[in-house]
């Protein structure tokens, strides 16, 4: 089972809490969590794009590094990890990620790949003028999917000349292009997400649901399983999970108390009215999701708490779920979190023993 990072390009990473570590997105620290992951063998790292944040006390999410910049400088400095970056598909013609995911793969010696997002929060682009109105939400995987093709059609040939309803394109031309096939992710949960990724993406992420539930995300595996029945392409799970972890399960238990206890009210506040103006992509949409008032703390993501020997079991119970591929890992904090899970969690997981025991990182 491939185990990624989430790594934190906004700020306070995912936790949107008083009482939750306080910080700000910087390329230092960006660069420390993923060569320490890289270190410890994980498989990859993925930047999300967030152009408008939620406010609050915390401010959360207003002050964000850019996703496809960020990628290409850990790409210089990195040497075997996987990186995707996020395109905010509203705000880059295709052509233009089809050249920059080019540009990233020669950095990277071919370890790059590209998460497409359609765009939920209707203020990040209407600031821009780039929202393209309301019937958008019940659209928004037509333009991805032509989208995605003028992306297949440049990375695999060189050329693109589809005449689509969202996009025309006239001879366009890309090259050089990438060493190897590009991988394309996306996180679709609706029917139209789902379709969209077992289409054209090679693998979907899903949000994990519930607190030590880790086998909780089945459906949704099964639902992506039943799309690429129709496609016949192979399309893997991959589980998004917070991981809070401590010696013992007392003391991490005490940890996410208090991250809940001290909620950002007014910043979940907006996050929920964002929410509710997509009245058109259906109840089991990502956004729906995320603005669930039971856990939306840490964006209703499914969260593993416990102590280092919990979660390693935890975790190879997700890979138990048919169709799974790996997971996606959020930290309450990202330096000593990665560390531990190197360290401690992941000598412990049957799913994991092919990687070894690394040792200590050496700054």
């Amino acid at each position: 089972m491939q185990i990624g990072v989430f790594i934190p390009i906004g700020n306070n990473g995912w936790l949107i809490s008083e009482n939750a570590p306080q910080y700000m997105p910087t390329f230092e620290l960006n660069k420390e969590i993923v060569l320490r992951a890289e270190h410890y063998g994980l498989d990859f790292a993925l930047s999300m794009i967030k152009l408008r944040g939620f406010g609050g006390k915390t401010e959360f999410w207003e002050h964000n590094l850019e996703s496809f910049t960020l990628m290409a400088g850990l790409a210089a400095v990195t040497s075997k990890i996987k990186l995707f970056a996020t395109a905010a598909t509203l705000t880059l013609p295709p052509a233009i990620t089809a050249r920059m995911a080019s540009t990233i793969d020669s950095i990277s010696n071919g370890r790059f790949g590209v998460n497409l997002v359609t765009g939920w929060q209707k203020p990040e682009y209407t600031q821009m003028g780039l929202w393209p109105g309301d019937e958008f939400f019940a659209s928004r995987y037509d333009y991805l999917s032509e989208y995605a093709q003028v992306l297949r059609d440049l990375w695999d040939e060189g050329v693109s000349d589809l005449k689509g309803d969202y996009f025309t394109m006239q001879d366009c031309r890309l090259s050089p292009r990438p060493q190897d096939t590009m991988k394309i992710i996306c996180a679709g949960s609706s029917d139209a997400g789902m379709a969209f990724s077992a289409q054209y993406a090679d693998h979907n992420f899903v949000f994990g649901k519930g607190v030590n539930t880790p086998k909780a995300f089945a459906l949704a595996a099964d639902r992506l399983l039943e799309a690429t029945q129709k496609t016949q392409r192979d399309v893997s799970s991959f589980v998004l999970f917070m991981v809070i972890a401590d010696e013992s399960d007392e003391a991490a238990r005490a940890k996410w108390e208090s991250y809940k206890e001290g909620k950002d009210v007014e910043a979940l506040k907006w996050l929920g009215d964002q929410a509710a103006k997509d009245k058109t992509s259906g109840s089991d949409t990502n956004v729906r999701q995320m603005s669930d008032p039971t856990s939306a703390v840490n964006i209703n993501m499914g969260t593993l708490v416990g102590s280092y020997e919990k979660v390693a079991r935890m975790l190879d119970e997700v890979a138990e779920v048919e169709g799974t591929g790996g997971v996606l890992l959020t930290f309450d904090d990202f330096i000593s979190g990665v560390t531990a899970f190197g360290e401690r969690i992941q000598p412990l997981m049957k799913t994991r023993q092919h990687i070894g025991y690394q040792g200590e990182y050496a700054a």
